[in-house]
Formats: structure tokens, C-alpha cells, sequence
């Protein structure tokens, strides 16, 4: 005990180092994000997070968006539990089977103007589980996407810029006002 003890108090522990205190390019693509999601919406974004079979990596990455580093809700977007408060869909995975009726269920739910996120290259194509019997495709097998963000998982970071791009797309017909 005693060894383990001085062990602790000589050696540095084995962690990572922190995150610098200011991400620059985190921030500033979150205050423009924020920018057009005024101009866009005129309030904030509501994001909707929807696991359709995934190995849970996207869902760490964009939970990611969260936490302490990234805080997302320092800019007034927040993750909703319910599709009846969001705008954009986030979906991870492939979509399976068992998934579908769900999936449709959840974008039904959701008011317009809404949008599709396809994130990582599960949620794309399929990625390694496509030959599953129980994997239907990507996303856009049952969903229109809008958006397909690339990477296994994708960086946080990626998301963001990903969320940008979608709010700087020219508004689609399917979600024009009144429909």
C-alpha cells in the first residue's frame, strides 16, 4: 500500500492533457452557427438525436457537443427529447428493420421547416453492418436527408461546421411554411 501510495504522489498521473482554454475555431463557427440560426429561424436551433442502430461513437462525438469544451447551450442550442420541439433530426447508424416505423414516426412529429442530418458513415450507407439482414441502408432509405456529415465518428467539430452548412442552404420546397 504504502508503494502505491508514493507512487502517487512522485509520478504524474496517466490522463490526457486538458483541452486548451479557448478553442478558437469551436467558437467562432458557434457564434456563426448561432448567426444564421437567427437569421435563418429567427431563434435558436433544437436538435433531436435519433439512434437507428449504431455502435453509439457518433452518439458520443455529438453528445460531445454538450460538454464543458464544446457547450453548445452557451449559444442557445439544446438537445430535445421531444421531435415535437426540434429542427434538425440527427440521426446515427444504419437503418434497420426494426428501426423504421420509428424513424418515420420522429420526422412526422416534427414541425417545419425540419431537417435530416445523416451523421457518420454509418448513417450515410450503411457502413460495415450494409450486408446485415437487418440493416436497411443509410438514413435515406426511409428519410429524406438533407445533410450527410462523413466520418467514423465524425469530430465534434464536423458537426458543427456540418450544422452551419445546413442553415446556409437554400430552403427546400418540402419545407416551405405551411407544409
Amino acid at each position: 500500500m504504502r508503494t502505491l501510495l508514493l507512487q502517487g504522489l512522485l509520478h504524474q498521473p496517466l490522463t490526457e492533457a486538458p483541452p486548451r482554454p479557448e478553442d478558437v475555431e469551436a467558437r467562432a463557427l458557434a457564434a456563426q452557427l448561432d448567426a444564421e440560426a437567427q437569421r435563418r429561424l429567427g431563434r435558436s436551433l433544437s436538435l433531436r438525436a435519433l439512434d437507428a442502430g449504431s455502435c453509439n461513437g457518433c452518439e458520443l462525438e455529438m453528445h460531445a457537443l454538450s460538454n464543458a469544451f464544446y457547450d453548445l447551450e452557451r449559444f442557445g442550442f439544446k438537445f430535445v427529447a421531444s421531435p415535437r420541439h426540434a429542427d434538425v433530426l440527427l440521426v446515427t447508424g444504419p437503418m434497420t428493420k426494426n428501426m423504421r416505423e420509428a424513424a418515420e414516426r420522429t420526422y412526422l412529429a416534427m414541425p417545419s421547416p425540419k431537417w435530416v442530418v445523416a451523421v457518420g458513415g454509418c448513417a450515410i450507407d450503411g457502413g460495415c453492418f450494409a450486408k446485415s439482414y437487418a440493416v436497411m441502408g443509410g438514413v435515406a432509405a426511409v428519410l429524406p436527408v438533407d445533410l450527410r456529415i462523413a466520418g467514423c465518428p465524425p469530430r465534434p467539430i464536423d458537426l458543427l461546421a456540418g450544422l452551419l452548412s445546413l442553415l446556409k442552404q437554400p430552403r427546400a420546397a418540402r419545407n416551405a411554411p405551411g407544409r
